[in-house]
């Protein structure tokens, strides 16, 4: 036993350390609360993944914030980088946050988030607020207040959208606080205060300061600011003037709030809940005065480039924040619209009350009416309005600023042209009508039913410096500038002559001014061209003096010897024509349509001795950070405009044109058109004392009366008839309508303006020669009386005449010519009576 004792060895067994935590961990899991915790945590993972994905899955990213470009608008400017107009469908304007008054900041903080330097994209008192105000107002059709920050108001207005629900609430307060980690609080506030909407059309402060006080954010009161303030909660009411009263009660809690939170002083604050509130008139968005079919020339040609809202591109017209500088010049432009405009009213001058410029329909409110038909007038101080009623001797009439006033009979006597009685008698409600103050009381003014356009561009470069297409754009927006097609009249004459200079006639070349027949086949007969009013012809004149004189027989001569089918070739080839127009003569006399900006441009590369132009209403195009975006490879043009001559050639443009016409020929025709002003059709034009050239215009009926031309730095063009063609009247032609315009506004545009000639290209041989018969001249110079007889005269190298005794044979050859054409004309003087003629050729005594 003893030994069985000594030898017997005892163990003591013990867990080891993982087991015994196992065990442990068995134990506690056992306990009530762990499995209640455990429960929780789980419960609270799979809400963590729920509101995921209910809430927070397809959240937009917080990246895009930082690189967030709100849609802005386009602004215009002009030649000298003035601004004249802007593209919006929202009124916007970007600033930094340093750009922005602390005060203002200190107004918003005050109304909208007074803690926001303190929480996180969440203020938990102001949420708990508004879920108690939410549960409180279920079922009543109310709406909570929003209890948002203004991280979650930035959230909402750029990233997730205004909906009013719950889910919407938890979205956005999941975005906030993702915001407050990506962003600064400047960042933040500078979002804020640039895309919060504010009423009027307006987002973000700077456009609400101009479209509710007209002043610039630097420029605001305290109370100013404080109004500001109130507009987030509710941007289209406190700007409306029947709700004065709760605006001013608004904007004194902001003022009350800035003073608890110490961002005013009391004394501030006094002052300023003692002011009124100090808006302006709401306003719409207004073209500059006459600039009105140039702008939306612009809105054309950028839309077709860049397209018109953000879903065409980063650059659209009314979201990409464009900065366009056109070739506008206002001056210009305004000169050109008075005198169009002036011709207009002098053509219609007693002609009687042209009727309404509208009717509209007033049942739902008349101001409403007229402001959303966007009618008025920029002419001196006429204005539009809409009658309102009618009775006795004077009717209400109302503006679209609200105001009204009363027309009396006595201020309405005028005729209605083509039916008779007096226009007062004629108004009705909703009638739209023009009138003007004149002493205490309004008066009717009539619109001219007569229209037209005129255009004017540099020969140098192509740009385009205006553009009037009617009388108001806001008025009637169809462009005749540009869209309307006419008949040129005899403005076409000169580009058939330079047809003839091209294959070698010359201006002192002789053609036969007398009778010109063509045999059109059995069922046209004979055709036979005629002088303008069937004048008689004159027999054998040279080219200038038909030109000058624009005779219609001479330049179908001409148009025959050189071919028509290389006369409408050269139309086409300057851009008088899309596409070639048939080879007729009738064509030579402007037969075919085309526009007053073609007919311009054509006469421009003339001027520019022939050398293409593409005209242009747009120099360059930038992008909201000051890119040039077009034209493409744009480059500055260095040294421009330094200040001082640095010693080094002068910077020159290269030039990237090419040669339309050949320069002697253009050159030639731009000799030619100077008599025209000396002594030709245009001699109204003279007393302007420098070099012009030009031509004038009728069209058969007379349908339409033009003039083209200018100086070697500005050629303007313009026509004046009725959009559905009728007569103007016997008395109507270019020399006595449109030139007397363009003079009008040639008087005021050129004034100032350097006087230079026309400069003849290399190569060109200046020979005095007789203006009555062309032949060379040794014995006499040229003076500066238009009637001299001898003139100096263009002419290439091959063709000038020889300076000795007059050429025999070439006289024989003229007087043989004559002879001919005297014999023709009394073989074809009784077919006359009987010819069969077109339509255009029935008319044609009118082409002029």
């Amino acid at each position: 036993m003893a030994d069985a004792d000594a030898n017997s060895v005892q163990f003591t067994l013990q867990r080891g350390e993982g087991e015994g935590g196992r065990a442990r961990f068995a134990t506690i899991r056992r306990r009530w609360w762990f499995r209640l915790i455990a429960w929780a945590a789980l419960l609270a993972g799979i809400g963590a993944i729920g509101v995921w994905a209910v809430f927070a899955r397809d959240l937009p990213s917080v990246d895009a914030l930082k690189a967030y470009e709100p849609p802005l608008p386009t602004t215009i400017r002009s030649g000298d980088g003035t601004p004249i107009h802007s593209y919006a469908r929202e009124r916007r304007v970007e600033l930094d946050y340093a750009e922005f008054p602390p005060m203002l900041v200190r107004a918003f903080l005050a109304a909208e988030d007074r803690t926001f330097f303190e929480h996180h994209g969440v203020d938990i008192p102001g949420f708990a607020g508004a879920v108690v105000d939410y549960v409180s107002k279920m079922g009543t059709g109310e709406r909570a207040r929003g209890g948002s920050t203004i991280t979650q108001q930035v959230a909402k207005n750029l990233l997730i959208g205004n909906e009013y629900s719950p889910t919407r609430k938890v979205r956005e307060m999941i975005l906030a606080y993702r915001i407050e980690n990506a962003l600064e609080k400047e960042q933040i506030l500078e979002l804020y205060l640039n895309g919060i909407p504010m009423g009027r059309r307006s987002f973000g402060v700077q456009a609400a300061a101009r479209a509710y006080f007209n002043k610039d954010v630097d420029q605001l009161a305290l109370q100013e600011m404080a109004f500001l303030a109130t507009l987030p909660k509710a941007p289209e009411a406190y700007g409306r003037a029947r709700n004065a009263a709760r605006a001013l009660e608004r904007r004194n809690w902001v003022l009350s709030e800035m003073a608890r939170n110490g961002f005013a002083s009391q004394a501030q604050v006094a002052r300023a809940q003692a002011t009124p509130l100090g808006l302006i008139d709401q306003r719409s968005d207004t073209l500059q005065s006459s600039a009105g079919y140039f702008v939306e020339e612009v809105r054309r040609n950028l839309i077709n480039r860049f397209g018109e809202n953000a879903e065409d591109g980063p650059y659209s017209v009314y979201a990409g924040g464009l900065w366009v500088r056109t070739s506008l010049d206002p001056k210009v432009q305004a000169y050109a619209a008075d005198a169009l405009r002036r011709g207009f009213i002098r053509y219609e001058s007693g002609r009687g009350w042209s009727g309404p410029l509208r009717t509209l329909d007033v049942g739902d409110g008349w101001q409403g009416a007229l402001a959303a038909s966007n009618i008025a007038l920029d002419y001196e101080n006429w204005r539009a309005a809409v009658v309102i009623s009618r009775s006795g001797d004077a009717a209400e009439i109302g503006f679209a600023d609200g105001k009204t006033g009363a027309l009396p009979r006595s201020g309405a006597q005028m005729p209605v042209r083509g039916s008779g009685g007096v226009a007062f008698s004629a108004l009705k409600p909703g009638d739209v009508i023009a009138v003007a103050p004149e002493g205490s009381r309004w008066t009717l003014r009539s619109l001219p039913r007569v229209s037209g356009g005129m255009v004017v561009e540099d020969p140098r470069t192509g740009r385009i410096l205006a553009m009037q297409g009617g009388f108001d754009a806001r008025i009637e927006a169809f462009n005749r500038a540009t869209q309307a097609k006419r008949q040129p009249g005899s403005t076409i004459k000169p580009i058939v002559y330079t047809a003839a200079f091209e294959n070698g006639l010359t201006p002192a070349s002789i053609i036969v001014d007398g009778p010109f027949c063509v045999y059109q086949g059995a069922r046209l007969g004979q055709k036979c061209f005629r002088n303008f009013g069937n004048s008689r012809g004159a027999g054998p004149r040279t080219i200038r003096w038909g030109l000058e004189q624009s005779r219609n027989l001479m330049t179908v001569q001409a148009a025959n010897k050189t071919g028509m089918d290389k006369v409408v070739g050269l139309m086409q080839r300057i851009g008088i024509s899309d596409s070639q127009y048939p080879p007729y003569l009738s064509f030579a006399l402007g037969a075919g349509e085309t526009t007053v900006e073609r007919m311009v441009n054509a006469y421009s590369i003339l001027a520019n001795n022939g050398r293409e132009l593409t005209p242009t209403v747009v120099d360059f195009v930038q992008n909201r950070r000051g890119e040039v975006i077009w034209p493409e490879r744009w480059r500055p043009c260095d040294h421009c405009n330094a200040p001082d001559w640095d010693g080094k050639p002068m910077p020159r443009p290269r030039i990237r044109s090419r040669q339309l016409v050949d320069p002697i020929s253009a050159y030639q025709m731009v000799h030619v058109m100077e008599g025209v002003i000396q002594r030709g059709t245009a001699t109204t034009l003279r007393d302007l004392k420098r070099p012009i050239m030009g031509k004038t215009g009728t069209s058969s009926g007379p349908t339409d009366v033009w003039f083209v031309g200018g100086t070697p730095q500005m050629i303007a063009g313009l026509y004046m008839g009725f959009d559905q063609p009728r007569s103007l009247g016997g008395y109507a032609q270019g020399g006595t309508v449109a030139a007397p315009i363009f003079k009008a506004f040639a008087t005021k545009a050129w004034e100032g303006m350097e006087v230079l000639p026309f400069r003849a290209p290399p190569g060109t041989r200046m020979v005095r020669i007789d203006r009555r018969s062309g032949r060379p001249v040794t014995g006499a110079w040229p003076t500066n009386d238009p009637m001299a007889s001898v003139i100096w005269e263009a002419f290439k190298p091959e063709s000038a005449p020889a300076r000795q005794r007059r050429n025999r044979e070439a006289e024989a050859k003229a007087a043989a010519e004559a002879k001919a054409a005297a014999e023709q004309a009394a073989r074809t003087r009784q077919q006359q009576q009987r010819a069969t003629d077109s339509d255009f050729l029935q008319r044609e005594g009118g082409i002029y």
